[in-house]
């Protein structure tokens, strides 16, 4: 089974898998941010993983020496989670259809995101009128806070 309930609450998926998660989003390969969705509390919050590897195609040119995250991709990642979780709260007639960000505000980059890293993708639910959600989110490795972000999205046809 690629979705896991809580039989005692309606409310709550406990986790999402990478197959399930391509159903529900049309990201892919390299743009597919998110390996797994774990703790989703429908049309609340959901914490996504994404395990960072060398073999990123980012770290090519971000840097060879260095190789550091780019903060937008982690930005990206958190609006991928947050995208499971409205697909998931909305239902099969969701899947598939795209979400496009609508603003980003008060992004703060705490330390580098590096491979081997295993980043956590905290999102929340702030509010939602209609197709459009905004959320609050933290990227977190191992419990320490690599950036934070809120942001909006709508959800629509393709």
């Amino acid at each position: 089974m690629n979705i896991q309930t809580d039989k005692t609450s309606l409310s709550a998926v406990t986790s999402v898998d990478i197959k399930r998660i391509l159903q529900m989003i049309p990201h892919r390969y390299p743009m597919l941010m998110v390996d797994r969705v774990i703790d989703m509390q429908l049309d609340h919050s959901a914490v996504g993983i994404k395990n960072v590897s060398i073999n990123e195609p980012f770290f090519q040119g971000h840097f060879p020496s260095e190789p550091v995250m780019p903060g937008v991709l982690i930005v990206e990642a958190m609006a991928q989670t947050a995208a499971v979780l409205v697909v998931a709260t909305f239902g099969g007639e969701s899947e598939g259809k795209l979400v496009y960000f609508m603003s980003i505000d008060g992004v703060r980059f705490r330390r580098p995101v590096l491979p081997g890293d295993r980043l956590e993708l905290h999102v929340e639910k702030i509010q939602s009128r209609a197709n459009v959600w905004k959320f609050s989110g933290k990227a977190m490795v191992e419990g320490k806070l690599a950036a934070e972000a809120t942001f909006a999205a709508m959800i629509r046809d393709r």
